[in-house]
């Protein structure tokens, strides 16, 4: 069940569920545990301010003496818990203070001077002790606040000179509500960071998602154009997504086999229909060009003009019909080695004579074109075992193409001869011809497809299917104005 991505997901779901609910436990306690010790700290302080204040009354020393002698560390400055403690009789008047500018002065006159406690900045009050609010009548000067806005407390204390007040200043910085805002603050902040947390998980997760579904998609775009070969990756992924990328990778793979299967099917049909019908046209036009054939040399022997001027002309004549109709029975016998299935006689062949051979045919047209030929062999070259005449006649057709290309202005054609890095050997069919567009290069191959207005179309095709009998590979490469490149490589003999 674990490598379920749902299962996984809802896993991680409760797990970020339980990490919020538990860091807003932990957050919730400390705060409680914080309140509670605050609260004891602060009726500490309050207490030990009222015993300062009820201890300095009794014995009738000042405070600030009371608090060194007293030596409460909940009373020093440095702690910050209480910042003041005061004196106050019923008239409002500070009897004693732990500010020194609050306490009694004396007057030239032997006076005594006080400060009243309205004349002073006091935060509201709240009683030390549980005291009934309506019967408590204080001082002018000293209001009653809420307990969460307190910042003093008073503590009433009945003494033979009158009620006095003794007044518990707490630091400012350990109010409640400045306990309550800073937890808060603090609160914000863990909850900001569980957020976060969680916002980054859930994006890795989302991220790790869609990343399949990514790929996925640019399969399927990549499949729609043809491209079978492409492979979406899995990432050794177990789950509902991993097995839809398998799933899709086998849909590719049983797709391309069925493209292969339909385009052999077709070439097969297609073969059949051309085969077919490549034997009726030879057989129809076949028998005419014989008799035509057979007809010219009849009239070539026995109907000659005497007149050696006509003579001449009629030579003439009937030689270019002649020339017509081999040219005629050439292209025929084209047509029916394209079109039938091929039969080969595999022989262990040394590609250099079969090359030399090939080249023998066309010295003289070389010579007239001005074609300077040549035939190099580079290394050892492995023999081969493929049938003599298809690969004579693969070798022709190159040849030819290249003379083609060069326009009889001359140019260089060679063939040269090496091994490939896996023991294969490599023909390449060199000219320094027009070269070919790159347009067209994709479309060489193609039956019946030419760059010549009188071609036919069939020589580079034939030269295809000759090497695709032989379990070989053929590849042009090709620069206008330059030249042309093919490359043929054949599998060595075993």
């Amino acid at each position: 069940m674990l490598n379920s991505f749902r299962v996984r997901l809802l896993l991680l779901l409760a797990a970020l569920l339980m990490l919020t609910l538990s860091v807003q436990y932990y957050v919730n306690l400390r705060s409680v545990r914080s309140n509670t010790r605050f609260i004891i700290e602060q009726q500490q302080a309050i207490m030990a301010g009222v015993t300062l204040g009820v201890n300095s009354i009794s014995s009738g020393l000042y405070l600030d003496q009371m608090r060194d002698q007293a030596k409460q560390p909940l009373l020093a400055e440095q702690a910050g818990r209480v910042e003041n403690v005061l004196i106050v009789d019923d008239q409002g008047n500070i009897k004693d203070s732990l500010v020194k500018n609050q306490i009694p002065q004396q007057n030239p006159d032997k006076s005594i001077r006080y400060v009243k406690i309205k004349d002073i900045s006091l935060p509201p009050l709240k009683s030390a002790v549980e005291l009934p609010e309506e019967n408590t009548t204080l001082p002018e000067g000293m209001t009653i606040g809420r307990q969460s806005t307190a910042g003093a407390f008073y503590f009433p204390v009945e003494t033979t000179s009158g009620r006095r007040y003794v007044i518990v200043v707490l630091g400012s910085a350990n109010s409640l509500m400045t306990i309550l805002r800073r937890q808060a603050r603090q609160s914000l902040l863990y909850t900001l960071a569980v957020l976060l947390v969680t916002t980054c998980l859930t994006g890795i997760v989302v991220w790790r998602f869609t990343r399949p579904i990514r790929f996925l998609s640019i399969g399927a775009r990549r499949v729609a154009g043809g491209d079978f070969a492409f492979r979406v990756p899995t990432g050794g992924r177990h789950d509902e997504m991993g097995e839809l990328t398998e799933l899709f990778n086998d849909m590719t793979v049983k797709l391309g086999r069925t493209r292969e299967l339909e385009a052999q099917l077709y070439n097969a049909e297609k073969a059949v229909v051309v085969s077919r019908l490549a034997s009726a046209i030879a057989h129809e036009i076949r028998n005419p060009l014989n008799y035509i054939n057979l007809t010219l040399d009849h009239l070539r022997a026995s109907f000659a003009p005497s007149d050696p001027e006509k003579q001449e002309k009629f030579d003439s004549l009937t030689k270019q019909l002649k020339l017509e109709v081999a040219r005629i029975n050439s292209r025929i016998t084209e047509f029916l080695n394209y079109s039938r299935p091929a039969k080969l006689d595999p022989q262990p062949l040394d590609l250099f004579a079969a090359a030399s051979d090939a080249m023998r045919i066309f010295e003289v047209q070389a010579a007239e074109s001005n074609v300077e030929t040549r035939i190099d062999k580079q290394g050892e070259v492995p023999r081969v075992m493929a049938d003599p005449e298809s690969l004579r006649s693969a070798l022709t057709n190159l040849i030819i193409n290249g003379f083609q290309a060069m326009d009889g202005s001359g140019g260089k054609l060679s063939i040269v001869l090496s091994s490939e890095d896996d023991g294969r050997a490599r023909i390449d069919v060199i000219d320094s011809g027009r070269g070919i567009a790159p347009e067209d290069i994709s479309k060489l191959f193609e039956p019946y497809y030419s760059t010549k207005e009188t071609g036919t179309g069939l020589g580079l095709a034939i030269v295809k299917k000759a090497v695709d009998d032989h379990d070989g590979t053929i590849a042009v490469k090709s620069k206008l104005g330059e030249g042309t490149t093919f490359t043929i490589t054949l599998p060595a003999e075993p």
